[in-house]
């Protein structure tokens, strides 16, 4: 019996053509994954987002129209689970962090080679977040905590590793606690929080401070 492959289904929205080309003829090429639809604006591609119905959006931000941002945080609002990876010119900017707050789960650069598009998906796919360390950086550093926090010690702790783009088992072995630990305290997370996803609640916790 042959195992069977899941395929992750991809919507790109760039409108540079070379680039949106360039990542569809090479994704399409590989059987884990398919580009349903490509689009150079956000409007196109939320008013088909039901119909693509995708796993995986890589969205440029500087676009014509609505503003890549302003994009993210409407599609998240009618996909939650959907996972958007930010195809951008930039590495060190407050766009790039406004992005990840609206609710992408990573970045590349347009400048990246193919395997860092691939390993940015993976990464994405196992439950990561890829960034550098700057933007990372920035994620955590440019607020200060809220001291009335809802959180416990141990779930701030947690929710700030997830933040990081850290796994499961990472964050297990970093806090030497137990996977299944982990997973209970991120479901405390999500009910004190009154989210329903990590996007979710790292996006309420930055906006209310409390990492």
């Amino acid at each position: 019996m042959e195992d069977t492959v899941t395929t992750s289904r991809i919507v790109i929205v760039e409108d540079n053509e070379v680039v949106k080309d360039g990542f569809a003829l090479l994704l399409n090429g590989i059987d884990k994954y398919e580009v349903v639809n490509s689009y150079i604006k956000c409007e196109d591609a939320l008013k088909n987002l039901k119909s693509d119905s995708p796993d995986i959006i890589l969205m440029d931000l500087e676009l014509p129209g609505m503003h890549g941002v302003e994009g993210i945080q409407r599609i998240k609002k009618e996909l939650p689970e959907v996972n958007i990876i930010v195809i951008t010119v930039h590495e060190d900017s407050d766009l790039v962090f406004q992005a990840l707050c609206a609710g992408a789960s990573g970045y590349i650069t347009k400048t990246a080679n193919y395997s860092s598009l691939l390993e940015a998906i993976d990464e994405v796919n196992a439950g990561g977040a890829p960034m550098s360390k700057n933007i990372a950086r920035m994620v955590v550093e440019s607020f200060q905590k809220n001291q009335d926090s809802p959180l416990t010690k141990r779930e701030t702790e947690v929710l700030e590793l997830l933040s990081k783009g850290k796994s499961y088992s990472i964050i297990s072995e970093e806090l030497f606690i137990h996977k299944e630990t982990v997973k209970s305290h991120i479901k405390n997370i999500y009910f004190k929080l009154q989210v329903h996803s990590k996007a979710e609640a790292i996006e309420k916790a930055l906006k209310d401070k409390l990492i």
